[in-house]
């Protein structure tokens, strides 16, 4: 059982940046793919990006791509993700989760652990 923990959300202006963390703790972080997904308040779950076990590909969703990218580091049982030229429109909760796949088109079929999440507002 992996238990995820995200950090680092909070407020900023648009055209900032931040750094979300998600740690893990039980099981084996490095088995995993891991990658985050955002939620806005009224939308559906949006896929952001995914990196392989050994960091080796990453994948990102449109609207993303260009300004936000993924990272790990198993030695410490942590994925990132930096974002950065935050635009209004990237508000939202922010999730990690460890997936038996990393491609972008299979990782939620292979989701087994969800995180809590964090909450990034980008004001205008």
């Amino acid at each position: 059982q992996v238990q995820l923990a995200e950090s680092g959300g909070g407020l900023v202006q648009a055209g900032g940046s931040l750094t979300l963390s998600c740690a893990a703790s039980g099981g084996t972080f490095s088995a995993n793919a891991m990658g985050w997904f955002r939620q806005a308040p009224g939308k559906e779950r949006e896929f952001v990006a995914a990196i392989r076990w050994n960091g080796g590909n990453t994948y990102y969703g449109d609207s993303v791509k260009g300004r936000f990218t993924i990272s790990r580091d198993n030695a410490k049982n942590t994925v990132y993700l930096r974002v950065k030229s935050l635009k209004p429109e990237d508000t939202a909760v922010y999730y990690c989760a460890a997936s038996t796949y990393s491609g972008s088109s299979v990782f939620m079929a292979g989701i087994k652990y969800w995180g809590k999440g964090t909450l990034v507002t980008v004001s205008s």
